[in-house]
């Protein structure tokens, strides 16, 4: 990689890519039209392949109908991007007739008591993925795992191995796909995942709003009562905790500020870690992720856009966020500094055990510290981030977040005008 570019600079498909890319694109410009995605066919599709016809509680069809339309009319797709769309979908309403047929099979699923979930939020980019696994380490806790998300069916060990394998084969498939991603975010079929996956079967995510440009599903979506969609986020934990493990919940998103009177009406005894750090710096490196991300499945990214979106939704919701954490008692709420995370992660993770009375025994902290040196020796590139090619300016992300930065001393790195060059630990 070359030290002198950004990694979206570095952003270039693979030749097979490129040319399937374009023979999709040639495709486009005949005569021969595709058929558009509906959500009725979809669902029959999925209805056959699994033999089932039960989807379970809530409604989602409004909102699968609606991300279907924003996607193709809004998103440019490339071909490869019209097939991870339907192919995502119909995955995702297999799993969720499968996971309702399993509720019937095994009913202890729904007598599962979720307690005391933690939530770690903050910005995105800020540290939040880092300390999840760290706090997922512990053998006490319990997080859910990239595999199982996306294998949740049968809620046992059976085929276990069989169902790391093929998320395994899918990682190393995107990381082939889109190359540079694998330098902003590490992804593993063992590796904890952010839990705004399980509210997927829901079409109620803005797990979409990352992968594609859906501005008409967005602007929709931000309207919506997202309470049925933590309401399947705890029957997902359910169908996890069953399998196994019923230790404490290590759940991690930053979207959760957005939503915390429905998060609460859901898990009314949830405790929360917020990670801190300058937004100037989240900003550009959220706006570096997502555009590596839609790359995959776009060759009309826009990264202005992409910046632009990121710091209107993520200062709307840290001022919802902050509003909503003061009504919650201040033992139910840890605050970590991002730079804390960076460089003496043992450090903070102790500071969380002591503010929420945990014990952190030997066993857990030596496991701790085995994770933070491996991440050490495969964390051989650099995320590298510039806030200006995304045509916005620090002052400008400042005035946008400027009560939050206030409030936790958050301040503008003396370099910002230059070059901004983070060594992503996180």
């Amino acid at each position: 990689m070359n030290d002198s570019a950004t990694t979206v600079q570095q952003i270039r498909p693979q030749l097979p890519v490129r040319l399937f890319n374009g023979f999709g694109a040639l495709l486009a410009k005949s005569r021969i039209q595709s058929t558009r995605l509906a959500a009725t066919d979809l669902i029959e599709t999925a209805k056959r392949r699994t033999h089932l016809n039960d989807f379970g509680e809530g409604d989602f069809f409004e909102a699968l109908s609606r991300l279907l339309e924003s996607s193709q009319d809004e998103a440019r797709l490339n071909l490869i991007g019209k097939i991870a769309l339907k192919t995502d979908i119909l995955e995702t309403l297999c799993a969720r007739l499968k996971m309702e047929r399993d509720r019937h099979l095994y009913p202890n699923i729904a007598r599962q008591e979720i307690r005391e979930p933690v939530f770690i939020v903050g910005l995105p980019r800020s540290g939040t993925s880092l300390l999840h696994r760290l706090l997922s380490a512990d053998p006490e806790h319990r997080c859910p795992f990239m595999w199982e998300v996306r294998s949740p069916s049968p809620p046992t060990r059976a085929n276990e191995k069989a169902r790391i394998q093929r998320a395994t084969q899918s990682c190393n498939f995107f990381n082939w796909l889109v190359p540079t991603f694998r330098y902003a975010h590490a992804i593993g079929a063992e590796v904890p995942q952010e839990c705004v996956s399980l509210m997927t079967p829901t079409f109620l995510s803005d797990q979409f709003d990352a992968m594609y440009y859906v501005p008409s599903y967005r602007a929709w979506f931000f309207r919506q009562d997202l309470r049925p969609a933590y309401e399947y986020h705890r029957r997902f934990l359910q169908h996890l905790q069953f399998r196994g493990n019923g230790g404490r919940w290590i759940l991690k998103a930053p979207t959760h500020m957005f939503a915390m009177p429905a998060l609460l009406s859901v898990y009314p005894d949830a405790l929360f870690v917020q990670t801190h750090r300058t937004p100037v710096d989240a900003m550009a490196s959220v706006s570096s992720l997502v555009t590596i991300l839609r790359s995959a499945f776009s060759d009309a990214v826009d990264p202005s856009i992409v910046c632009r979106e990121a710091i209107d939704y993520w200062s709307e919701t840290m001022k919802k966020f902050l509003h909503e954490r003061d009504r919650l008692p201040t033992n139910r709420i840890c605050d970590i500094q991002y730079d804390e995370i960076r460089r003496e992660p043992i450090r903070a993770v102790r500071r969380i055990y002591e503010y929420f009375g945990w014990s952190l025994s030997h066993e857990s902290e030596r496991r701790m510290r085995v994770l933070i040196g491996s991440q050490a020796q495969r964390q051989s590139a650099n995320h590298r981030y510039d806030l200006s090619q995304f045509g916005c300016s620090s002052g400008e992300v400042l005035s946008m977040f400027d009560t939050y930065c206030q409030r936790f001393g958050l301040t503008q790195p003396a370099n910002v005008q230059h070059k901004q060059v983070a060594r992503s630990v996180a």
